[in-house]
């Protein structure tokens, strides 16, 4: 067997093997692979929203919807009650 035709064969198996390595298992891929990584690695953040098509996404977009359609002043206040705030800004509760 000439080397060429050799070395034409090598290469269009390792072609072969690492095209089919992305397509082994949804989680194995990058796009799966990233919600496995810590944060601290470059993974996703923590307040990331959930990934769509799961129930935690569903329930997100209602939660979302539901902000969008409050007054802005209502949003507020939700949010700072979230927040644990007393509602204090900086410049006025120290004189």
């Amino acid at each position: 067997m000439p080397k060429t035709l050799r070395s034409a064969l090598v290469l269009v198996a390792l072609a072969a093997g690492l095209s089919g390595c992305g397509t082994v298992n949804e989680k194995l891929s990058a796009a799966g692979m990233g919600d496995y990584v810590p944060q601290w690695a470059g993974g996703l953040p923590a307040d990331a929203p959930p990934r769509p098509g799961t129930p935690q996404y569903d329930a997100y977009m209602k939660e979302r919807e539901r902000k969008r359609l409050l007054p802005a002043a209502d949003r507020e206040k939700e949010d700072q009650a979230q927040k644990g705030t007393t509602g204090t800004t900086s410049g006025s509760a120290v004189r």
